[in-house]
């Protein structure tokens, strides 16, 4: 028997994330720990990399909302084994989102799997659910301090509630060092998003990922 690689582990993370096998993913998972591979590699070089071949298959439209959503479960079939292992080393996320939908939507499908490809990609999340009242968003800004602050919403009635949070943050002077995103589909657009004062527009969780990676090497480089 061949003795497999780092890299040939690594590669078996990816395909089993793309292919949404869960329970070959576990196994990949304990194989590759047992091989001597970090856990943050195998999170970063590994399943990250699966994600982000179904972020891209998404985005070409050969993934649809179901894959994303299995691939959001294999992926946290297999963080189940890496996340103990990481509390106690030493890997950090390469930054840190706070996500909500505002107050007065309840739709929680899209935040979810926003938080879940983020997680993937390497970020700390801070979930805060669904209908987050302004007060609670800047709460979290002043004692958590993350780097990004992403907001969804789908209801049309509860799109004005994200220029309220804005508002709300400018008020407590929090901005200097955030970077705040709005997130959705329909009824929420570019001009709306710049019209409030918000940093950035992603119409999908998949683009919302990809504009937080572009933040954060923003941040690294002119560290």
């Amino acid at each position: 028997m061949v003795e497999m690689t780092a890299q040939s582990h690594l590669d078996r993370l990816k395909e089993c994330v793309a292919s949404f096998d869960a329970d070959g993913l576990v196994k990949a998972c304990r194989e590759a720990l047992a091989a001597g591979i970090t856990p943050s590699t195998l999170v970063i070089d590994g399943m990250a990399k699966g994600m982000d071949v179904v972020g891209a298959k998404y985005e070409a439209g050969e993934y649809f909302l179901s894959e994303l959503i299995m691939a959001g479960e294999t992926m946290t079939a297999g963080m189940k084994v890496v996340e103990p292992l990481l509390k106690g080393g030493t890997y950090q996320g390469i930054g840190t989102v706070a996500i909500g939908t505002v107050s007065g939507d309840l739709h929680d499908i899209g935040k979810n799997i926003l938080a879940m490809l983020l997680t993937a990609a390497g970020f700390d999340v801070i979930d805060l659910g669904v209908d987050v009242p302004a007060d609670r968003f800047v709460q979290t800004l002043r004692t958590q301090k993350p780097d990004i602050l992403a907001m969804s919403a789908l209801l049309t009635v509860a799109i004005p509630e994200m220029e309220n949070v804005i508002r709300k943050i400018d008020e407590a002077e929090l901005r200097p060092k955030l970077k705040l995103i709005v997130v959705g589909g329909t009824p929420l657009t570019e001009d709306f998003a710049k019209g409030i004062g918000a940093d950035a527009y992603g119409p999908t969780a998949v683009a919302g990922v990809k504009i937080c990676k572009e933040i954060a090497s923003k941040r690294e480089t002119i560290k």
